[in-house]
């Protein structure tokens, strides 16, 4: 009787969802401010978030900023020379734009298990997925809890590979006290899409230290014409003849959406100051229930989780299945998701390089009780108690 009595309160207030931007009247302002300017396609706006996203990243890298994270991983590859016939070493714990991007360049994903300790790609695999045809590797900072970005250079440097990051989920992750950004990776990728740690609306940015990967990617994200159309409206002397030097792509950030980005970069430490306490209090209260915690950073001195996601496994125990969790949450009023269905179970993956879910099976152990909880600045403590208090219920 209590226990339906609770539902029924639970069920009649507002649907709670899984994410929400943190969209205020600054961001709003700077967003009219770029439309009254009368420059809404990339320009100034876009050249002034690149510069201040490189200097909070500690101001020697060059960012260019492009229309989502799937454009920039492509961007990544093709300026590293990933050719056809290439093969490429992702994670199958990843939403399918990391694989997805080695076969715009004719090249193939090889799938590795994640590490069962921290969901990243498993290390300790690494070597064992090298051929003679691998040419890159693309890292996946799980949820926002940074890799071992020294143990996996040190492999690459072995063997000559060229490194990726998606870092999709990761400002300002730290590891070693080195901010995820400033390794010596060849290129790193973030993402603003609405659900990220910041957002542009749809937006990325490809952030490097070789002067190189910078310039080819500035070139292929507008036609592989050889300047910016920015510099050539602007000129006050007669600029109007270019070079397309190469069949390039259209992949540029608009000014609008980067005005949203300065605004919203202005506002990450804060933000992420929010859901380090959301994250803090979920492992809290949760900590007693028949459930696995996310994995967190191994010194909390020298490491940052950018708390990007707050990922739970429901454990056997509980009697509970991870589906129906799901369906009691849902009927709550509460929104969740499951990030990620690994790879290698998708079809399309599974059929094109005949994957076997044997091959990954801490994926799959991992897999099989995921929850991805609500974790944004949006939240009130109310909310957060609402979360807790309802998978109490389920789970006890």
């Amino acid at each position: 009787m209590i226990q339906s009595v609770i539902q029924q309160e639970l069920v009649s207030k507002k649907f709670l969802p899984f994410a929400v931007p943190d969209i205020d009247e600054d961001d709003i302002a700077a967003v009219i401010g770029s439309m009254r300017s009368g420059w809404i396609t990339t320009g100034p706006k876009t050249k002034e978030f690149e510069e201040k996203f490189a200097a909070y990243l500690g101001g020697n890298v060059e960012a260019i900023a492009v229309n989502s994270a799937t454009s920039g991983l492509h961007l990544a590859l093709e300026a590293c020379g990933v050719k056809p016939g290439d093969e490429v070493i992702v994670p199958t714990l990843t939403f399918t734009a990391t694989a997805e991007v080695v076969c715009y360049l004719g090249a193939h994903p090889v799938f590795t298990d994640c590490d069962p300790n921290n969901l990243n790609i498993d290390i300790n695999q690494i070597e064992s997925k090298i051929t003679s045809k691998t040419r890159a590797i693309i890292i996946v900072h799980f949820g926002g809890l940074p890799c071992d970005m020294d143990k996996i250079l040190a492999i690459a440097k072995q063997y000559n590979l060229r490194v990726i990051e998606d870092a999709a989920h990761t400002l300002p992750s730290k590891i070693n006290n080195v901010l995820i950004g400033q390794h010596d990776s060849d290129a790193i990728v973030y993402s603003f899409y609405a659900t990220k740690t910041i957002t542009t609306g749809e937006g990325g940015m490809v952030v490097t230290k070789n002067p190189e990967i910078a310039k080819r990617c500035k070139i292929m994200r507008l036609h592989g014409i050889s300047r910016d159309a920015f510099d050539r409206y602007v000129s006050t002397s007669p600029s109007w003849y270019y070079e397309v030097v190469a069949p390039g792509y259209k992949y540029n950030l608009s000014d609008m959406a980067s005005s949203l980005g300065i605004s919203q970069l202005a506002k990450v430490d804060l933000f992420h100051k929010k859901r380090s306490s959301m994250a803090k209090r979920y492992i809290e209260e949760l900590g007693d229930l028949p459930l696995r915690l996310p994995p967190n950073v191994k010194n909390p001195v020298t490491d940052v989780h950018s708390w990007h996601l707050f990922v739970i496994n429901i454990l056997v125990e509980s009697g509970v299945a991870r589906d129906e969790f799901i369906l009691r949450m849902s009927k709550a009023g509460i929104g969740t998701s499951v990030h990620f269905i690994p790879l290698h179970i998708q079809p399309y993956w599974k059929e094109q390089y005949n994957l076997q879910s044997g091959d990954f099976p801490n994926a799959m152990h991992y897999y099989s009780g995921a929850v991805s909880l609500p974790l944004y600045t949006k939240m009130t403590d109310d909310d957060q108690s609402r979360v807790i208090e309802t998978i109490r219920n389920i789970l006890t």
